[in-house]
């Protein structure tokens, strides 16, 4: 019997925009699309209630934001029903939350497969952060339920709200291709980025509006991509809070900044990423 030819892969350096492989994550997104499948998959098998805690999950952390910071604290929501006001944040944050936790340990779940088959590493972190827009829209019919119960109605400013979920996006991605870089040296980074996510959710404003931020530190606060995010979300959606400025236009070049230079740094490592795993 003759032995059939065997094919390897070779992976060269590249400069430039090249080097970031963008041609073969094309290639391979039947892989993409398998790998956000199976994420979906297995995330709620064996679980009772199953996918429906997508929506449960923000839900019953609306209803604990209401008690304590609407009720208890007495916290403003800028004229409108407090748990309208506070769900419509919880949707873009729980995205980036679970985008940048899912991400940041990706290469280190995923190692079976990363060091048997060859495949454009980039395909995994992308894969989790796109699994987290499947979740984005289950919830969101849950807000647009809430808008018509408490009779609030988008304006125009609606044709902007996909720009805002592009941007939370991009954050999610930009900061999950940093981490999950670190991860596969520092095994200890995907339990530290749990935590710096809870402290992070106070230095956006998720529980209050950013009017409640003396008026000197405003524009640094803004600064920060996810809280143009969230005041994007309830501006466009709700019609309230701040509309966007140069503030916003800044921390979008960040993003990008950060997203650019974290593919990069993502690509180099590529090349030795199996011996670290």
């Amino acid at each position: 019997m003759e032995s059939q030819p065997q094919h390897s892969v070779i992976i060269k350096a590249h400069r430039g925009w090249a080097a970031l492989r963008l041609g073969e994550v094309w290639e391979f997104r039947e892989l993409l699309y398998f790998l956000v499948w199976r994420e979906i998959k297995g995330r709620y098998r064996q679980m009772a209630l199953g996918p429906l805690w997508i929506v449960l999950k923000p839900f019953i952390t609306m209803v604990v934001f209401t008690l304590v910071f609407g009720r208890m604290a007495g916290f403003a929501s800028d004229g409108l029903p407090y748990p309208l006001f506070s769900f419509a944040a919880l949707l873009p944050w729980q995205f980036f939350t679970v985008a940048v936790s899912k991400s940041a340990g990706s290469l280190v779940s995923n190692m079976g497969v990363i060091s048997k088959v060859y495949f454009p590493r980039l395909v995994v972190p992308l894969s989790t952060a796109f699994t987290g827009l499947v979740d984005f829209f289950m919830a969101f019919v849950i807000v647009l339920l809430m808008m018509v119960y408490y009779g609030v109605f988008p304006g125009w400013q609606v044709v902007f709200l996909p720009a805002f979920l592009l941007l939370a996006l991009a954050t999610a991605l930009a900061a999950g291709l940093w981490l999950a870089t670190l991860a596969v040296k520092y095994r200890d980074v995907s339990f530290a980025v749990e935590h710096l996510l809870q402290v992070f959710m106070y230095l956006t404003p998720v529980v209050y509006p950013s009017s409640m931020v003396p008026e000197a530190y405003r524009f640094l606060y803004r600064l920060n991509p996810m809280v143009g995010v969230i005041e994007g979300f309830r501006w466009s959606l709700l019609g309230s809070g701040p509309a966007p400025d140069l503030a916003l236009v800044i921390s979008s070049g960040i993003v990008a900044l950060a997203l650019v230079s974290g593919a990069f740094f993502f690509a180099r490592t590529e090349r030795n990423i199996v011996d670290l795993l």
